[in-house]
């Protein structure tokens, strides 16, 4: 119990001091937001801040804080380390500069941004991984829903009828005013994730069930290693890849830059804190890890409900329902949202017009709706990967961003450095890439990162000296 208020401590002090030097560094000004300057009432729309912040927490949570916090705390406590300080140190650092960068590049979104500073190659990457990653993530968070809407309205709709809601609900907030919807809705869901974690974690102390202390120890039954696997499994609770596509949706609403650090650092944070609880949540209801380990393989879900409903009651399991269908729903649509504006930035395809906006948004859920009738969970389960290892490259792009304009870079280039190892590593040693020995993976990985840090270097002198000059980002 005490490891588990240290570090939600730790993660408390972090938003006030590394959260503050962050901001510092970056140098939040007074600057006219995109919200003000380029306000079309579709995408750039000025909104309060405490709104901003909600849609943002639910934009890059979801069902992930809950989720992959389950599918860490299986090696143990040590998982609460990696959440604390990957969120402080990784993850937050990583939305802050994202939201920012974008910001102030008129709201561009995170292929734009990596294309500017890692070169027209990497552009290309991420503009087909964005989309195809963004298409994915809409695809399997309807399928998920429907399922579980099917099971509880068995005797009056069917899992097909569900299926076609949720891909009209998509179409309808995937191109109408981001105020309208998501601006209304979102707020809510995400007051709803917060009470969620809170009612749980006051439920477990009101029932004396007893929080692990932090131990080093590998405590996953089947001891798989922490080194890298834990630290991938744990997707969006530490650090995401995916929180850079979302971050663009909110910088194209902020009224003020100076907000950044609430809405961008905070949101992060705030979900490290909502996965710290469901971490403890999972090592303390089952009382240990095989117990979770068991639970876990009837799935995540159930395994929420039992938590929700063990702890909490009737209350507990219409939350719990709640959560893990609005949850996913979010980061359905919002996935939806931002592969058409990162269509839109590719084809340099104007977003105000209504038109416009129908014409990139009717194929994307076309195309969505024909996949939930394919069996994704194959190429689901490289999500994590993916989803790290995109992290990994938009933190890259950041350290080029802090070099050109003469910021202290290492906040971004040790969490790359790290975050390439760590992605290196497990898909050289995993069974969904090359199955290379733990040993053998983890050296290749080392030198991966070594390799990334002196080609970063090399870069960075040449934008000092002058010697090489950022490209424009299209909107």
């Amino acid at each position: 119990m005490i490891s588990f208020f240290t570090c939600l401590a730790i993660l408390i002090i972090g938003y006030f001091t590394y959260g503050k030097y962050v901001d510092n560094i970056v140098k939040s000004d007074d600057r006219n937001t995109p919200a003000y300057r380029l306000a079309d009432g579709s995408d750039y729309v000025p909104m309060g801040t405490a709104k901003v912040f909600l849609i943002q927490l639910l934009n890059i949570a979801g069902l992930e804080p809950i989720f992959g916090a389950l599918a860490g705390a299986v090696w143990g406590p040590s998982v609460f380390l990696w959440i604390t300080f990957g969120s402080v140190f990784a993850g937050a650092v990583h939305d802050f500069l994202t939201g920012m960068i974008s910001e102030r590049n008129d709201g561009a979104t995170i292929s734009e941004i990596v294309g500017k500073y890692l070169g027209p190659v990497m552009k290309f990457i991420m503009r087909i991984f964005s989309v195809i990653l963004l298409i994915l993530i809409g695809v399997f968070f309807t399928t998920n829903p429907a399922l579980l809407l099917d099971s509880t309205t068995t005797n009056f709709f069917s899992t097909n009828f569900w299926l076609i809601v949720l891909i009209l609900y998509y179409f309808i907030a995937t191109f109408i005013p981001i105020d309208k919807v998501i601006g209304k809705i979102y707020p809510i869901f995400g007051f709803c994730l917060i009470f969620m974690a809170i009612g749980v974690i006051t439920m477990l102390f009101i029932n004396e069930y007893k929080i692990p202390e932090i131990t080093l120890s590998n405590l996953h039954p089947n001891k798989i290693p922490i080194w890298p696997v834990m630290f991938i499994n744990v997707t969006c609770g530490a650090i995401s890849g995916f929180h850079a596509t979302q971050s663009p949706l909110m910088a194209r609403c902020m009224k003020s830059e100076k907000e950044g650090k609430k809405i961008f650092y905070g949101a992060m944070i705030a979900e490290g804190i909502i996965t710290l609880i469901w971490a403890a949540a999972g090592c303390a209801f089952y009382n240990g890890t095989v117990g979770l380990n068991e639970a876990l393989e009837s799935g995540a879900g159930t395994v929420v409900y039992q938590i929700c409903s063990g702890l909490m009651g009737p209350m507990g399991a219409f939350v719990a329902m709640i959560g893990v269908i609005a949850c996913p729903v979010s980061s359905a649509d919002t996935a939806y949202r931002s592969a058409r504006l990162t269509l839109a930035a590719w084809f340099k395809y104007d977003q105000k017009p209504l038109k416009n906006r129908l014409a990139i948004s009717i194929p994307l859920l076309i195309v969505g709706a024909i996949l939930t009738k394919i069996d994704v969970r194959k190429i689901w389960s490289y999500f994590s990967w993916s989803n790290q290892t995109l992290a990994m490259v938009v933190l890259w792009a950041c350290s080029v961003y802090l070099v050109a304009n003469n910021l202290n870079y290492w906040i971004a280039v040790i969490p790359a450095t790290f975050m390439s190892a760590v992605s290196c590593a497990f898909i050289l040693n995993s069974g969904l890439g090359f199955s290379l020995s733990l040993s053998i993976s983890c050296i290749i990985g080392i030198v991966f990162a070594i390799i990334c840090f002196i080609i970063f270097w090399m870069k960075a002198s040449k934008i000092k000296n002058g010697d090489e000059i950022l490209a424009d980002i299209n909107i």
